[in-house]
């Protein structure tokens, strides 16, 4: 049994040793080892029990995480100093160094959304089509409406603040056609110090004139965003078509270039959603090996790329996509919900091709990553695969950190990494406080939070150290 089992029955606040040492990697390079006593300087303590996951449970089994019953989180100027056992991490620090503490709260990393469509917050639970109808029907008519900017600028601040309610620290958007769509975004998220990829969509094609760009308009308005915001504050970009469909060969084309010519920027688009979208992609692109090939042709397939959804793929595609170092954004609440399939989470991990799990706002159906755990654990039931917890929990943080290149900088509490955290509150509903006080291992209860949770749950979000949101300030 592992030692983290063997603590009490709730996340609760004690001065047990419970738990793995995280491990000491990096510190050094701050300065210090786990020995040495902390320089006086200005810096943050948050004391509760701790989670976090080091590495993907696939390859690192029972040593993928560190979990504290009693955890100290040390944070200095935006970055993670320390994070380990309160009785081991406090000696360290100077003396009457305050400390927040969160009683019977868990302390886990910000969550990582791959894949989400700001401007479809407005059709968010919009009934009764599928994929192809559902974007005639819903999303190009809301995405028309952000010629203005000030519809922009109201949604954009609505969508961050809806996303650090949720608990989502960063995350992976699509803006619409327009340039103003992201550079609302952008300003938004600057402001709040956040961490966010986003891209104005390229679309040229098969779509309402109002919302067509041209290959050289859709080249140059992308250029000038990345010229404006890329690598200011903790933002970048994503090149983004919104899918094959919609763009002609020469905007793929360009597209391409544009990734050559940014060596930093990301790509990210939609890939093999839906039989009726496929169909049009074979129509389109007769000479195609098939619709990953479609990306692999222009020079969309890399180790930057992200694409969402990959429901329909096979062994070979799978591989291919391994094999470019590409990312594949699981979108379970979207895929039930628009009726597109069930996404195979055993075959991409066999193929080894990164993952991690995407709201699909408006298509999906809620903002919430432990909503997405939920809907995800049911998608592998169907699929006859198990989803664990620690696994859940490692698509929603550190595996969506790796989806997105960002694990050098976000994901986990090792040292160096950005502050990006969440305060849980585990008895936030009579019903999941019930239940965990049933739970006799970490195992059921971070299964109970993945079920069971929602936006109720998230008590305190952080960015960078800073508080970001809070319950508390809501009611």
């Amino acid at each position: 049994m592992r030692a983290a089992d063997q603590s009490a029955k709730r996340f609760v606040l004690s001065l047990s040793k419970d738990g793995r040492e995280a491990p000491k990697t990096g510190r050094e390079e701050r300065g210090f080892d786990c020995g040495q006593t902390l320089k006086a300087r200005a810096m943050q303590v948050f004391r509760a029990a701790l989670f976090h996951l080091l590495d993907d449970p696939a390859d690192a089994g029972a040593d993928a995480y560190a979990y504290h019953d009693d955890g100290l989180l040390v944070v200095d100027d935006g970055l993670v100093v320390a994070a380990g056992p309160a009785a081991d991490v406090q000696p360290t620090l100077p003396p009457d160094t305050p400390i927040t503490a969160f009683p019977g709260g868990l302390i886990v990393p910000g969550f990582v959304d791959t894949h989400i469509h700001y401007p479809q917050v407005d059709v968010i639970a919009a009934h009764g089509t599928r994929l192809m109808d559902w974007l005639d029907r819903y999303t190009f008519p809301a995405e028309a409406a952000f010629a203005d900017p000030a519809h922009a600028a109201e949604t954009a601040r609505f969508f961050l603040d809806e996303l650090l309610r949720n608990g989502t620290t960063t995350a992976l958007v699509f803006g619409t056609v327009h340039k103003g769509s992201v550079d609302a975004l952008f300003k938004q998220a600057l402001a709040r110090n956040m961490r966010l990829i986003a891209g104005k969509v390229l679309m040229d094609r098969n779509a309402p004139a109002d919302l067509l760009d041209t290959p050289d308009s859709g080249y140059a308005d992308s250029r000038a965003l990345i010229k404006a915001w890329h690598g200011r504050g903790r933002l970048g970009y994503a090149v983004t078509p919104r899918f094959a469909p919609t763009s002609s060969d020469r905007q793929l084309e360009l597209a391409g270039h544009l990734l050559a010519e940014f060596d930093d920027v990301a790509l990210h688009t939609h890939l093999s959603e839906n039989t009726d979208e496929i169909a049009a992609v074979a129509e389109l692109f007769p000479d195609a090996r098939d619709y990953l090939d479609v990306y692999d042709r222009f020079g969309l397939l890399g180790g930057r790329s992200v694409f969402a959804h990959g429901i329909h793929l096979s062994d070979d595609a799978f591989a291919r996509l391994a094999g470019a170092g590409a990312a594949l954004a699981f979108c379970p609440t979207s895929n039930l919900f628009l009726g597109s399939g069930l996404f195979s989470l055993a075959d991409a991990r066999r193929h080894r091709v990164t993952v991690g799990l995407g709201t699909d706002v408006g298509g999906g159906t809620s903002f919430s990553l432990l909503q997405t755990m939920n809907e995800a654990y049911k998608v592998c039931q169907l699929r006859h695969s198990d989803l664990d917890p620690v696994t859940s929990f490692y698509l929603a943080t550190l595996g969506g950190a790796r989806a997105l290149n960002l694990d050098r900088r976000i994901g986990n509490f090792l040292p160096g990494k950005e502050a990006d955290f969440l305060v849980l509150d585990p008895a936030a509903t009579p019903l999941l406080e019930r239940r965990m006080a049933a739970c006799t291992s970490l195992d059921e209860r971070l299964f109970a939070l993945s079920i069971l949770g929602d936006d109720r749950v998230v008590r305190h979000t952080y960015l960078a150290g800073a508080l970001a949101h809070s319950r508390e300030q809501m009611i």
